[in-house]
């Protein structure tokens, strides 16, 4: 199928999803890493429009975002294991999640994370409602797909991630078992999948990168803050 690049950065929660599908698919693939606060002309050149990661090469083309390389890499490499359902409905049930997740549950939990008083408390509200919706998405289910993981797991996969290095570096539970005792659940399960255990980044390590990379870029965990980029840190 030719040559495959991936241009990530090793602490990255988004990239991570690309990481783990290519895994599951057993693609031979080469990884550049890139430095968020001095991005390279190779990003620049490849991900003119968001200048963000992941981005895959495959055989030079570029295809930039991260749900939409999931979907490119289950399309070019259509043998099992499959990523997305075979059944239509549930394809675009999937589609129909992984949007949500990205656009109305990562922006309130990263505003969260990013300020104090009122406006904390604000955000958190807003990112606790939305996650109850997919905690009830979740019900009944061994992961998002049913008995089975696949694309679903791997677009919400950063909620098995990151909620513990904000937890860690910064006191803040935002996942609480009491909450979401099945987004919890599904988390354990998640984390103990092989391909998910044997490509995640060390938390100590992530924890310091969080912290080194809010100061440098000047974010305070002040009310005056209102979003931060996951892709930055």
């Amino acid at each position: 199928m030719g040559e495959v690049k991936l241009l990530s950065n090793w602490s990255s929660p988004i990239a991570l999803r690309i990481i783990w599908a290519l895994k599951h698919k057993a693609i031979d693939y080469e990884t550049i890493n890139e430095d968020l606060q001095n991005k390279s002309c190779l990003l620049l050149k490849y991900n003119p429009i968001h200048k963000k990661v992941p981005v895959l090469l495959h055989n030079g083309t570029p295809i930039c975002e991260s749900l939409v390389i999931l979907e490119y890499i289950d399309e070019i490499w259509n043998t099992s294991p499959r990523i997305l359902p075979e059944d239509p409905l549930a394809r675009a049930n999937a589609r129909f999640w992984a949007k949500f997740g990205d656009e109305q549950v990562i922006p309130p939990f990263y505003h969260c994370i990013m300020s104090q008083g009122k406006d904390q408390e604000a955000a958190k509200e807003k990112a606790i409602e939305n996650l109850k919706l997919v905690e009830e998405h979740l019900k009944g289910k061994q992961f998002f797909g049913g008995k089975t993981y696949g694309f679903l797991d791997f677009a919400f996969g950063w909620l098995a991630y990151y909620p513990r290095i904000i937890k860690k570096a910064i006191n803040l539970e935002m996942l609480e078992e009491e909450k979401f005792p099945n987004l919890c659940a599904w988390n354990e399960r998640f984390r103990d999948i092989p391909v998910i255990k044997e490509n995640w980044p060390d938390e100590d390590a992530v924890i310091g990168c969080f912290k080194q990379s809010a100061k440098a870029m000047g974010y305070k965990f002040c009310s005056k803050v209102r979003y931060l980029d996951v892709n930055k840190i």
